[in-house]
């Protein structure tokens, strides 16, 4: 199956691994409440908003590390 940056934060919020991955570069991915606002947003679009700068600075690595997970 596989997951990448354009798969939509709802969907990687439900694999722990790839979760841990974004948790990461964006504490409170998964526990901070606001983070129900985005979750039909792509990480990629996330990344987009000046407030997840550290995401969108690490995007191309966050992707190769989401590309790796196997189901």
């Amino acid at each position: 199956m596989g997951y990448s940056v354009d798969d939509k934060c709802r969907k990687l919020s439900k694999n722990a691994e790839a979760a841990a991955i974004i948790t990461e570069y964006s504490p409170g991915f998964t526990t901070d409440p606001q983070m129900k606002m985005v979750m039909g947003l792509t990480l990629r679009k996330l990344a987009s908003f000046p407030q997840a700068k550290e995401l969108a600075d690490h995007l191309d690595e966050i992707d190769a590390r989401l590309k790796a997970i196997e189901d």
